[in-house]
């Protein structure tokens, strides 16, 4: 089979996938075939019988609805590759934003050194993403899922941080209690309420780890846990991030929070409230 004839095949079965990219069939025979998508028409004589039989297995995925992201086993985020697992919570731009701002952050304060925490860091997107961005930060990432946490190990290897990324396997409550003193805390903490969950798309609700994404009955049981504990985990001056659904402004808003001072919801590129941060006093 010719690899313009595999492109074909593959549009032909990509009209039967529900949730299927513009550019679905591109994009899984560029990973079968190992060749770039912008190469892909100036290879259409290359022989794709190897890649054909690589193909099926994963249209038949995508086919039961699983997502592509998990389907190919890394996804980009911050204009990096990330390797995923079911363990992993699929990165979205929406949580670029979130990095945007933490990086900003650290950068107009100027510290020399700076310590951040992650809490709940998944497929290590954002702890990972920052010590890239960061050359003289140092993270501490936490997740509670062993599997996760070997992602995001890995992932720090691929993109030569893994000397300043420290993975701990923890769940929240124990990663609140570390009191380390952080310049930075940023979480993408579970934030779907129980209402919406049954709302919430076959391919989440079906795929992704429910350990991060439901919240209880209102959206904020894990992030009023963070915000509740962030005098003891900032210091002075120090700042949380947090992603939130795009409707919790301002319940997000009404959170007890001791000594720190709410700064405000910032809203992400589509024009949702996405982005809470506080700052301690």
């Amino acid at each position: 089979m010719l690899l313009s004839e595999l492109l074909a095949h593959c549009r032909r079965e990509a009209v039967h996938i529900s949730d299927a990219a513009p550019t679905e069939a591109e994009i899984l025979v560029s990973h079968v075939a190992g060749i770039p998508m912008g190469r892909l028409f100036l290879s259409g004589a290359f022989d794709a019988t190897t890649a054909a039989r690589r193909l099926g297995p994963l249209i038949e995925r995508r086919l039961a609805g699983e997502p592509l992201q998990y389907v190919l086993g890394a996804w980009d985020f911050f204009g990096r590759e990330f390797l995923l697992t079911r363990d992993t919570l699929i990165p979205r731009p929406e949580t670029e934003g979130l990095v945007q701002h933490a990086v900003a952050a650290i950068r107009e304060k100027g510290n020399a050194r700076t310590f951040v925490l992650d809490v709940g860091t998944g497929s290590g997107a954002i702890a990972v993403t920052m010590a890239a961005e960061l050359p003289d930060v140092r993270v501490a990432a936490t997740d509670i899922l062993t599997g996760a946490l070997k992602v995001a190990r890995e992932n720090a290897r691929r993109h030569g941080v893994a000397s300043r990324v420290d993975f701990v396997c923890c769940d929240v409550y124990s990663a609140l209690k570390c009191e380390g003193r952080f310049d930075v805390v940023v979480s993408n903490p579970p934030y779907v309420s129980d209402g919406e969950w049954n709302s919430l798309p076959p391919a989440v609700r079906d795929f992704e780890p429910p350990e991060a994404l439901r919240a209880g009955a209102d959206g904020l049981f894990v992030l009023r846990r963070i915000v509740a504990n962030g005098e003891a985990l900032l210091v002075p001056g120090g700042e949380l991030w947090c992603e939130i659904g795009a409707f919790q402004g301002p319940a997000v808003a009404s959170l007890p929070s001791g000594a720190l001072r709410f700064k405000g919801v910032f809203r992400d590129l589509a024009g949702r409230e996405r982005y809470a941060s506080w700052v301690r006093s």
